[in-house]
């Protein structure tokens, strides 16, 4: 499997449902309550939801850049310094949904092979507490890049929920449904 068959799809169909569930925050609750989720947090210790969508975008852009070979974009810079003082300026729901469109355009505009170095493609990866990460273009994709995204978009999901949001399962695995044979699907 090309590297660029495994990440752009799965970046695409999650970034929609983050996009879906926050649409849905929208629909739900009152404007300033929804515009509050933004600063909404699990843990003290831990980034709010405008940065988990942020920090969830830059895997895509980092890895869009990293995998072509290419410098960081200027927007994986811009969105670490955002979301690093998100706390402070957390940003609105419709900056949030721009920002979603934006990463996704990226993608789509990516051709059909452009991720597919050599797997085997030695990557550096430098961590911002110094720590330097030596993998292959694989490993990147599939080790890090992959499971950073999925940690940001499901800390944005279950920040969701924790804050009443109406959203399950059937949302967050929604890309799943055209899989699903038509004779199985319960009735009522």
């Amino acid at each position: 499997m090309s590297l660029t068959s495994l990440i752009v799809p799965t970046y695409t169909q999650m970034l929609g449902s983050l996009s879906r569930w926050l649409s849905k925050a929208q629909q739900q609750m009152p404007g300033d309550d929804a515009e509050a989720l933004l600063s909404a947090r699990l843990a003290p210790d831990m980034f709010p939801l405008s940065t988990q969508i942020r920090f969830a975008c830059v895997q895509v852009h980092e890895a869009i850049s990293r995998l072509q070979g290419e410098p960081l974009a200027p927007v994986v810079q811009e969105l670490l310094e955002e979301g690093r003082n998100a706390a402070d300026k957390p940003g609105i729901l419709a900056d949030a949904q721009a920002l979603i469109d934006k990463t996704l355009s990226a993608l789509k505009e990516l051709s059909a092979d452009a991720l597919d170095v050599n797997a085997g493609k030695p990557l550096v990866h430098e961590l911002p507490n110094g720590m330097i990460l030596d993998l292959t273009a694989e490993q990147y994709a599939r080790d890090w890049s992959l499971s950073q995204f999925y940690f940001h978009v499901m800390i944005a999901y279950a920040i969701l929920r924790n804050n009443n949001v109406e959203i399950g399962k059937a949302d967050y695995v929604a890309h799943m449904f055209p899989y699903i044979r038509p004779e199985t699907i319960p009735k009522g």
